[in-house]
């Protein structure tokens, strides 16, 4: 390999909206994001389930046995 054209890869801080703050290892030294796995709804558990629902009952109304 080349010595000299990979980026540093190190420790970087990464920054949410919500005002949660970590490390993780990368090329920059510090993010910004706008969720992170501190608010994101499927992470804290208040993701709503009506579409999944929807769907399975779509699926059983295509798929019945018509009488």
């Amino acid at each position: 390999m080349k010595k000299d054209i990979h980026p540093k890869y190190g420790k970087m801080k990464v920054f949410c909206a919500c005002g949660n703050e970590y490390e993780i290892y990368g090329t920059k030294e510090k993010i910004n994001v706008e969720i992170c796995f501190k608010c994101h709804p499927i992470f804290i558990g208040t993701e709503e389930k009506k579409a999944v629902i929807g769907q399975v009952e779509k699926f059983q109304r295509r798929y019945r046995k018509k009488q």
